[in-house]
């Protein structure tokens, strides 16, 4: 099933791609990959997920920004190329984790965003190589901050 088919029968719903925050373009091809900037967990009411996973979220909580975090990335995704249907695979995820020092489940958080890409493209083509990284803090005290790089059909 296609990637848009995907999301229709998921019923996930797509917040508006986010505004951009500073000089930089949201996605750059270069060849056969489009280079993804970094996206927050930015909600459909315009808002952000906010704070630092292990004091003012949990782990749920954190994995949740993740996702949310994914979806913002599809939204812009579709706005920048017309089409979810125009990515062939998940190259490489960088997740960043807004937390306190003492946390160490980044993966756990990240996997979030990696599992709706899963459910979005395939195991296979949506699961690619990532990182997942602990920060001691993010742009606007977001809780997530998740960069991709995907090969174009």
């Amino acid at each position: 099933m296609s990637p848009e088919l995907q999301i229709l029968a998921l019923k996930l719903t797509l917040p508006p791609p986010p505004p951009k925050g500073g000089v930089y373009q949201p996605l750059v091809i270069v060849g056969q990959l489009a280079y993804l900037s970094g996206h927050g967990p930015y909600l459909p009411d315009g808002g952000m997920i906010r704070g630092r996973v292990g004091d003012d979220l949990d782990l749920a909580e954190g994995k949740n920004a993740a996702r949310q975090t994914g979806l913002a990335m599809l939204a812009t995704i579709r706005k920048e190329l017309g089409s979810l249907d125009r990515i062939r695979r998940v190259v490489k995820l960088l997740g960043m984790v807004n937390c306190t020092s003492e946390f160490t489940d980044h993966p756990k958080v990240i996997n979030g965003c990696s599992e709706l890409f899963a459910d979005v493209w395939g195991e296979d083509a949506g699961v690619g190589a990532r990182s997942a990284v602990g920060m001691g803090s993010l742009p606007g005290n977001i809780a997530v901050e998740i960069e991709g790089i995907f090969e174009l059909t």
